[in-house]
């Protein structure tokens, strides 16, 4: 009996998966467990396996193409078992299905047609101009899938010289399976004429539709509130100074970061809490997510009981999570069940920005650039070392008082770095 394989719900977000290659094609044999396709959700691309033993008899979903969650991703049965009851049982013949095992039975001959007496030959097609491919760059960016990236880096292959092939030019597996390079000579550019207007059109990709759904439905549901405060850091760049000296010891001013504001999580429960619509969940454990910049997007992963952890264990975690974010290798697992979002440009030069609450938690804390600027000592104006900090709140959960305390307490122990020590 054949089985519908469905478009699996990878991510707690996801509402439809591209797929970005398949590992079978039809009439292959499957077994359970084996590898059948590379599913791109909005937050990676992730392996799917087959439940079933059988031949794969027919692809739904095709290369390079989006689909909705539990929509028909293949059919695995029998060799030369007739699938149209399946397809049709789950409403299969709406458009993407694109392949099928070919059938046993021979069509009939269809019979002749006499020709006109007398026609008008249809005119020949002028030859289309012969070019190279013209790659889908634009400002320096490609649209390519994470497998055809990552297969174009292994070969040594310019990704920016490939032809896509895929959905609106987007480049995939095939193509740089198939790629051949050509000289200069051979290429044809296009260029735009000075005083003409010109864009171009990108799909939007998984992870982008998902930012900005969540993100909206933040930024509009949730009553946003900002408060802003000065962190003197020269205490906090000197214990970085001292721990970076001891051996295999890798401290980041975030990791710093981190373990304050777990720490100042722990005596204010108030903003590690969530908005859950008819009640207010005040977590007692502190798992912090980090915003990673990634080529899609922003990624999220999540360090867990933070509190509880040391900076070396923290830093560890967190340059972990920041490759397999850039890898489009992280699992569910790893970016769910956040209580607190950071968010740092400080790396960027960015002396202070907002950041977007990032649900289910109330508050988000945006991290900007250590900045040397004249600072009153003891009544005198010396040179010193700030750091700006903005915590964006939910109304709805957190009053000013509240998140007022939760700044105190890390504006403490990020000025006093020994103190969280104790």
């Amino acid at each position: 009996m054949a089985e519908i394989v469905y478009m699996p719900k990878l991510s707690d977000t996801m509402t439809e998966g591209v797929v970005a290659t398949w590992n079978k094609n039809v009439g292959d044999t499957v077994k359970a467990g084996e590898v059948l396709a590379e599913i791109e959700t909005d937050k990676a691309t992730m392996e799917f396996e087959s439940f079933y033993d059988g031949v794969l008899l027919h692809i739904g979903v095709e290369t390079g193409k989006a689909a909705p969650v539990n929509s028909v991703l293949a059919i695995i049965g029998q060799a030369g078992e007739d699938i149209s009851a399946a397809l049709a049982s789950a409403g299969a013949n709406a458009p993407g299905a694109v392949a099928e095992a070919p059938k046993t039975e021979t069509a009939p001959t269809p019979a002749p047609v006499a020709s006109p007496a007398a026609s008008t030959p249809a005119p020949t097609p002028a030859p289309a101009a012969t070019s190279a491919p013209i790659a889908n760059n634009t400002n320096g960016r490609v649209f390519a899938s994470p497998l055809a990236k990552k297969m174009a880096s292994e070969k040594g292959i310019d990704i920016h010289s490939v032809a896509g092939t895929g959905e609106s030019g987007r480049i995939v597996k095939r193509d740089v399976d198939h790629y051949t390079p050509y000289t200069p000579a051979e290429r044809t550019f296009t260029a735009a004429a000075s005083g003409v207007e010109s864009f171009t059109d990108e799909p939007v990709s998984q992870m982008r539709k998902t930012i900005a759904r969540r993100l909206a439905e933040s930024k509009f549901t949730a009553p946003h509130f900002y408060l802003t405060m000065d962190i003197n850091m020269d205490q906090a760049i000197a214990s970085r100074k001292a721990l970076n000296s001891l051996d295999g010891v890798k401290v980041s001013f975030n990791d710093l970061v981190v373990k304050a504001v777990a720490m100042a999580l722990k005596q204010n429960p108030g903003v590690n809490s969530s908005w859950m619509g008819d009640f207010i969940r005040r977590n007692q454990h502190v798992h912090i997510g980090v915003a990673v910049a990634v080529e899609d997007g922003l990624l999220v992963p999540v360090i867990r009981h933070a509190d509880t952890k040391g900076l070396v264990q923290i830093s560890a975690e967190v340059r972990e999570f920041a490759q397999k974010a850039k890898d489009k290798k992280l699992q569910p697992s790893d970016w769910e069940g956040n209580t607190f979002t950071i968010s740092n440009l400080g790396m960027f030069g960015i002396e202070s920005f907002t950041a977007i609450v990032n649900p289910p938690d109330s508050c988000i804390l945006a991290i900007g650039g250590i900045k040397e600027v004249p600072v009153v000592k003891n009544g005198q104006v010396v040179p010193g070392n700030v750091m700006k900090v903005t915590l964006s709140c939910d109304h709805r959960v957190v009053d000013g008082a509240t998140g007022s305390g939760f700044l105190q307490t890390f504006k403490t122990y990020m000025e006093n770095p020994a103190a969280m020590l104790l």
